[in-house]
């Protein structure tokens, strides 16, 4: 297991892209900065700007933008948030990735378009982690085999702790790609009907869950389960569960399971128990879903949530 003190810079690799949102009634587009590599290195930024007993480092992102508008803006926000801009890299040949976004009672839908620049991060330009560093990466990123390349070369090379935030959207991922993916990883993160797709038969959330973890050497899968809460289980038999999350405003659940994610990772960063990682980062999320898109460029959104965790 990693200790704290290992995992102080977090390694975030993958997708940075455009949300782009239709309004139901009047047909007006709203662009929203997203990817959950990208959202879950946001909030982790911007959390290791707001005052704590175990302060992180904030992380970097290795991604590809466009050399274009989209792209441009991208460089600019982050660079307006003081984010590490040196691992993303700019590509001549492909756009900027952009997801069209439809939203029915809030719930979203995507179209993922294809040959962004995110499917071509260069492997070569790509630095070797320090053994033990956090490397958080989902599954889209993989998609294409040349963004595939640079993350096996990340996870051979570098022997990281590796946290996959398992996101299946047809048609850009197959079973034996994301099986790959997982095996020989630390942490998982999916929801009940991934879960259900990629774990070995069983009668619970539980046993499955134990048979993922066995069958590809995990340490922690954590299992969210929407308006029911969430559950984590442990390779040393821990088994936690919580109960329905709190929400007090919905506005979309768009970017909901990234800032569980990144919330999940800060407690691994800061050596949080696990159940009360459970809990901040359930807290987190039932506030995303109260916002438009998955992040704020506000530092008091995430200020008020550490402040709430100062104490152990």
């Amino acid at each position: 297991m990693m200790t704290p003190e290992t995992l102080q810079r977090p390694i975030i690799f993958g997708e940075v892209l455009f949300d782009r949102f239709t309004d139901e009634a009047s047909g007006q587009v709203t662009e929203v900065l997203g990817g959950a590599p990208f959202n879950v290195a946001w909030h982790l930024h911007a959390f290791a700007q707001a005052p704590g007993p175990r302060r992180v480092q904030p992380p970097r992102l290795i991604s590809r933008v466009g050399r274009d508008s989209l792209g441009t803006r991208i460089l600019a926000a982050m660079a307006e948030q003081d984010m590490d801009t040196s691992l993303v890299q700019q590509d001549d040949r492909h756009p900027t990735g952009t997801v069209e976004v439809s939203l029915r009672q809030g719930e979203p839908s995507y179209d993922i378009l294809s040959e962004r620049a995110y499917d071509f991060i260069d492997a070569t330009a790509v630095p070797k982690v320090a053994p033990g560093t956090l490397l958080y990466h989902g599954t889209l990123a993989a998609r294409h085999c040349v963004s595939a390349a640079a993350l096996r070369q990340l996870r051979d090379n570098g022997e990281p702790s590796v946290f996959v935030d398992v996101n299946l959207r047809a048609p850009w991922w197959t079973t034996e790609q994301v099986a790959t993916l997982i095996d020989g990883a630390t942490y998982i993160k999916l929801n009940a009907d991934e879960l259900a797709i990629l774990a070995p038969p069983g009668d619970s959330l539980e046993a499955r869950a134990r048979a993922l973890i066995d069958s590809n050497g995990l340490s922690t899968a954590f299992i969210t389960l929407g308006a029911e809460g969430a559950l984590a289980v442990t390779a040393s038999g821990e088994c936690l569960r919580l109960g329905p999350p709190r929400v007090e405003r919905f506005v979309d659940a768009v970017g909901a399971g990234d800032g569980f994610s990144s919330v999940l990772i800060l407690g691994l960063l800061r050596g949080w128990p696990l159940q009360l990682t459970l809990e901040r980062a359930q807290a987190f999320a039932s506030a995303i879903v109260g916002q438009r898109g998955a992040t704020s460029r506000e530092p008091t959104f995430y200020r008020s949530f550490s402040e709430q965790w100062i104490a152990p």
